[in-house]
C-alpha cells in the first residue's frame, strides 16, 4: 500500500487514472471534467489584486488638470474662430417688387437712404438691396430701406458686388505668407442672406471686382485672381502667392493699371520693366490649369498710362491719354481702329478706382464714363457711337429707357444718337462727385461716394 499524500490524498501514479474521491469522477490529469468552473474572485478580493488608477491623490490632480486644459483651449480656439466673430441673420424672400413704370416719371422722389462706402456700385437684385458699410453687409427692402438680414464680421471690408445673384463681399485680412491683402470672400443670396460659397483666398489689398456674369476676377496691383461662382478660383495670374512652378507665370514682375472682362476673358494693362510702353493682355478667364494662364494675345502699346475700357465679343477697347486716341483690338491682338478722344487730361490722368473703368451695358450699347463725360460704345465692336457732355456716370436702362446721371439730375436719353428725351431733377444734397446707377422694378438707384440713394 502507498503512503498517503498530504492532506490525506492518494497520489497518483504520473499519467494514469484513479477513481475519485469518495466515488466521484475519474480524473484526467488534474483536471476534474464534470466540476463546475472555479469560484469567482469576490469583488472587495479583485479590488484588492487591481487597485483603481484614480485612487490616488496625484491622479485625481492629474485628472482635472487635463479637463482645466481641454476647456480652456476650446474656449481660445471658439473665441479666435471666424464663427465667433461672424453674425448672420437671415429672412425668407420678399414679396416682388410692382412692375417699373412704362416710362421714366416726370419726378423722382428719395424713398429712403444709407451707408454703403464699400461697394463702389448699388447692388441690387431680385427682391432685395444690398448696402455694404464697415464689416456688415445688409439685405434691405428696395422700397423702405428696412434691413432684412444682415451679415457681419468683426473685419473690415474691401469691397462688394453682385454677381449670380448673390452679394460677393471680400473683407479685409492677411493672406498667404501674412501678405496684407483681402483674403476672406464669400457669396451670399441677396433675396435672403444665406450664405453660398466661402473661400479664403489671395486678392490684394485695394482690389476691385470686375465680372463677365459667369466668373469675377479681383484686381489686384500685380496679382488677378478669378473665381466661378463656388468661389474656387479658375484663373492665377501674376506675383501668385506661394509659387511653386514659376515657369508656369509669363511676367511676374509687372503692375497693372486697368482690367476688364467679357465672353470668358480678361484684358489688363501691364507694366512691366524693360517694355518700351504699356502692355495689353488677353487671356481666358478659365484655363485648363488655374495656375498656368492661357494667354490669348500680349501686345505693346504706343504709349504709356493706357486704359483698358472695355470689354464685347472678341473686341477690347483702350484709351490712349497722351496719343487721344481710343483703339480697338481684336481677338487676335490686331489693331482694327482707332479713334480721336476728346477729353480734358484730367479724365486720364490716372487709372480708374480698383482698376476698373466706370461702364454699364444695355442691350444695344456699352457706356462709359470718362471722368467728365459719357461715351457710347457699339456693343458689336465697340465702335464710338456719340459722347454726352456733363455726365457724372454711365447710363442704365430704367423704365425700359437710358437714364443717365447728369449734374443736377438725370437725363433721359434715345440709345440710338444720344439725343435728350428730358432732364429730371434731382436734389443730391450738395454732393458733386460720380454717380453710378442700379434699376430694379419702379426704384432707381444712386450710389453717391459712401451713399446709397434709393429714388421712385
Amino acid at each position: 500500500m502507498s503512503e498517503p499524500a498530504e492532506g490525506g490524498r492518494h497520489r497518483r501514479p504520473e499519467g494514469g487514472e484513479a477513481p475519485g474521491d469518495n466515488g466521484g469522477p475519474a480524473r484526467i490529469g488534474a483536471e476534474d471534467v464534470l466540476a463546475g468552473p472555479p469560484p469567482a474572485v469576490a469583488p472587495a478580493e479583485r479590488r484588492r489584486d487591481r487597485p483603481s488608477p484614480w485612487s490616488r491623490p496625484r491622479d485625481r490632480v492629474i485628472v482635472v488638470l487635463i479637463v482645466v486644459v481641454a476647456v480652456v483651449a476650446g474656449v481660445v480656439v471658439w473665441a479666435g474662430s471666424a464663427s465667433r466673430a461672424t453674425i448672420q441673420e437671415t429672412s425668407a424672400p420678399g414679396t416682388p417688387l410692382p412692375p417699373s413704370p412704362p416710362t421714366v416719371p416726370a419726378t423722382l422722389r428719395e424713398l429712403w437712404q444709407a451707408p454703403s462706402s464699400a461697394a463702389p456700385v448699388p447692388i441690387a437684385e431680385g427682391t432685395a438691396v444690398a448696402t455694404a458699410e464697415g464689416g456688415e453687409i445688409a439685405g434691405r427692402d428696395p422700397m423702405t430701406g428696412d434691413i432684412r438680414w444682415r451679415y457681419s464680421r468683426d473685419l473690415p471690408l474691401c469691397t462688394a458686388t453682385e454677381v449670380w445673384g448673390r452679394v460677393l463681399a471680400v473683407f479685409r485680412k492677411d493672406g498667404v505668407n501674412g501678405e496684407s491683402g483681402c483674403s476672406e470672400v464669400i457669396g451670399l443670396a441677396i433675396d435672403t442672406g444665406q450664405r453660398k460659397a466661402q473661400r479664403t483666398g489671395s486678392a490684394q489689398l485695394g482690389t476691385g471686382l470686375v465680372t463677365d456674369g459667369s466668373q469675377v476676377t479681383a484686381t489686384g496691383p500685380d496679382l488677378l485672381v478669378t473665381w466661378r461662382d463656388d468661389l474656387v478660383e479658375t484663373n492665377e495670374y501674376g506675383r501668385v502667392p506661394a509659387l511653386i512652378n514659376p515657369d508656369k507665370q509669363p511676367r511676374t514682375g509687372c503692375t497693372y493699371g486697368s482690367v476688364a472682362m467679357a465672353s470668358s476673358r480678361i484684358g489688363v494693362i501691364e507694366r512691366c520693366p524693360g517694355d518700351p510702353g504699356d502692355r495689353l493682355t488677353v487671356m481666358k478667364s478659365v484655363p485648363k490649369e488655374a495656375d498656368q494662364p492661357q494667354v490669348s494675345f500680349s501686345a505693346i502699346m504706343p504709349g504709356r498710362d493706357a486704359k483698358v475700357v472695355a470689354m464685347s465679343g472678341n473686341y477690347t477697347a483702350v484709351a490712349m491719354p497722351h496719343q487721344k486716341l481710343l483703339v480697338l483690338y481684336d481677338e487676335d491682338g490686331e489693331q482694327t481702329a482707332a479713334y480721336p478722344l476728346d477729353l480734358p487730361g484730367s479724365d486720364l490722368a490716372q487709372d480708374p478706382e480698383g482698376r476698373v473703368a466706370p461702364t454699364t451695358s444695355t442691350t444695344s450699347n456699352v457706356y462709359w464714363f470718362t471722368g467728365s463725360k459719357m461715351m457710347a460704345l457699339s456693343r458689336d465692336d465697340l465702335t464710338p457711337l456719340w459722347t454726352l457732355n456733363g455726365a457724372v456716370g454711365p447710363g442704365v436702362t430704367f423704365a425700359h429707357q437710358l437714364v443717365v446721371p447728369i449734374e443736377g439730375g438725370l437725363a433721359v436719353l434715345n440709345e440710338s444718337d444720344g439725343s435728350t428725351i428730358r432732364t429730371i431733377a434731382v436734389d443730391r444734397h450738395g454732393y458733386t462727385g460720380p454717380v453710378r446707377l442700379t434699376a430694379m422694378g419702379p426704384v432707381l438707384l444712386e450710389q453717391r461716394g459712401d451713399t446709397l440713394v434709393a429714388l421712385s
